[in-house]
C-alpha cells in the first residue's frame, strides 16, 4: 500500500538559489525533527514490529518510511536548487550540527511507538504549516505544501493503526 496522496509533487526544478528559504527548510530535511528522522524512527519500528509478531503495523509504517524518503529526496533536491550541497545537518551549508541518530524515539512497546508517530506526525504537519508561512518562494511552498497532503493521511494511518491495536488488546 502506498502512503501518499493522488495528487503530483512539484519538481524542484523551478526552484531558485535563495539562501533565506535555505535556512527556513533546512530542518525539515534533517533537523531533530525532521524527514531523517522520521525515515530512521518507522525503519526501526518496522523491524522491531515484525520481530514481536505485528506484521501488518510493520509493514504499514514501513510504507510510510517509503513515502518520508522520498520526502527527504525532495528536499535535499530543493536545498540542493536553493543553494546548498544536502549534507544531513539543520543548517546548511554549514558543515555543523550534524545530524544525530539520538533524535529517534526508540521506543519499545506497539503503543509507545504508535503514540510516538502520532505526536511525530502533528508535530511535522504543524512544522510545515510554520516553514509554509515563512515563506516567499512559490515553488518551494507548492512543494511542502503537497508534503504536508501526505503527512496529514500518514497522520490518519497511524490513529487507525492505535485504534485498532487498542481494540485488539481489548479483545483477545
Amino acid at each position: 500500500m502506498e502512503f501518499k496522496a493522488d495528487k503530483a509533487y512539484p519538481t524542484p526544478d523551478e526552484i531558485k538559489e535563495d539562501h533565506k528559504s535555505l535556512r527556513v527548510i533546512s530542518p525539515a530535511y534533517a533537523g531533530g525533527r525532521g524527514e531523517l528522522t522520521a525515515v530512521l524512527q518507522y525503519v526501526y519500528q518496522s523491524i522491531v514490529l515484525e520481530r514481536i509478531g505485528f506484521t501488518e503495523i510493520s509493514k504499514d509504517i514501513l510504507g510510510i518510511a517509503v513515502n518520508e524518503m522520498h520526502h527527504l529526496e525532495l528536499l535535499g533536491s530543493a536545498i540542493a536548487a536553493l543553494g546548498a550541497p544536502p549534507i544531513f545537518t539543520a543548517c546548511p551549508p554549514y558543515p555543523v550540527c550534524y545530524y544525530s541518530a539520538s533524535h529517534v524515539n526508540y521506543a519499545k512497546t506497539p503503543e509507545e511507538m504508535l503514540d510516538s508517530d502520532i505526536e511525530a506526525e502533528t508535530q511535522a504537519i504543524e512544522d510545515y504549516k510554520q516553514i509554509v508561512s515563512r515563506l516567499c518562494n512559490p515553488p518551494l511552498v507548492a512543494l511542502v505544501e503537497r508534503i504536508i497532503e501526505d503527512e496529514e493521511l500518514h497522520l490518519s494511518r497511524f490513529k487507525e493503526m492505535r485504534k485498532e491495536l487498542s481494540k485488539r488488546k481489548n479483545h483477545p
